[in-house]
């Protein structure tokens, strides 16, 4: 099957789930849109065939799709993997996502594969890292990536840049548009005591391609409090009144509810979706 290209709207979307596939085919044939898009991580479909795919060709039939990495390692400077690469590239030949993207970060060197995005240095040196790899990418799959803003628990020393500019500078230099997480932002913030809306000052909206939203978890340290990004709870409302300020500046942008551990039953994150669906609607009221 062969699918358009379709644009992902500036509407509430989540991350697709197995344990959600019936809830969602089954209130498709009723006519129910509870959410307007889906966001998979490629790397859970790249097996050739299966259930994932016989439900993702289902689902998307009748939804845009957007795709979110997670093993790129786009700050690997021994660079890509190619055959990574060439995986992705034939998924979204498959399936025409909306969009895609991946990370500022890193998760391999040469035969080493980290299960977790880790930080880099915000160097010239990194700069031209991140410029060489997402140049290839880009040139790979004849499209534009974008690039997410990562959260952190500790800060590399000899930085040339800030995080935010060391972003907004990558994408200026590659054509590539951000995928800026704001529970990120925040959890960032709170750990190295920067200002969170001064981050989100710095993101010209232009660059904004698409929102993630999703909870953290608080952990009580000898040295104090420490913040995890782990997609595991509901958005916390200081992340909520971030995002407010954020589409009050910017407008509205497609926005996703990542809800990765303890995941709940259907009906938990479709409330949550429609949270960030009625912030934006309420936006668009006022602005009429």
């Amino acid at each position: 099957m062969k699918f358009n290209d379709t644009p992902i709207p500036a509407h509430a979307g989540v991350g697709l789930k197995p344990q959600h596939y019936d809830d969602i085919l089954g209130n498709d044939h009723q006519g129910d849109r509870s959410v307007a898009w889906f966001e998979v991580h490629p790397e859970n479909y790249f097996a050739q065939g299966g259930l994932s795919h016989k439900a993702l060709s289902a689902i998307r039939a009748d939804y845009p799709l957007s795709m979110h990495g997670i093993g790129m390692s786009l700050g690997s400077k021994d660079g890509l993997d190619i055959n990574h690469l060439q995986s992705i590239k034939t998924l979204i030949d498959r399936y025409q996502p909306g969009l895609f993207s991946e990370h500022l970060s890193w998760s391999r060197y040469q035969q080493f594969y980290s299960n977790d995005l880790l930080p880099i240095p915000y160097t010239e040196e990194a700069m031209d890292v991140f410029k060489d790899n997402i140049n290839q990418v880009q040139d790979t799959l004849g499209r534009q990536i974008l690039v997410e803003n990562p959260s952190s628990y500790f800060m590399l020393q000899q930085n040339d840049y800030t995080e935010w500019d060391f972003l907004v500078t990558l994408c200026k230099q590659t054509g590539a548009g951000i995928l800026l997480d704001v529970n990120n932002v925040y959890v960032s913030a709170i750990n190295h005591g920067f200002d969170a809306e001064d981050y989100l000052r710095a993101i010209p909206a232009e660059m904004i391609g698409e929102i993630h939203l999703a909870g953290h978890a608080t952990e009580e340290h000898a040295f104090g409090q420490l913040l995890i990004d782990d997609h595991g709870s509901e958005v916390k409302q200081d992340v909520w009144d971030l995002y407010s300020t954020l589409i009050d500046s910017v407008g509205a942008k497609p926005t996703l509810i990542e809800w990765d551990t303890n995941i709940p039953d259907w009906a938990t994150l479709v409330a949550e979706a429609k949270q960030a669906e009625n912030k934006m609607l309420s936006l668009e009221e006022a602005l009429t």
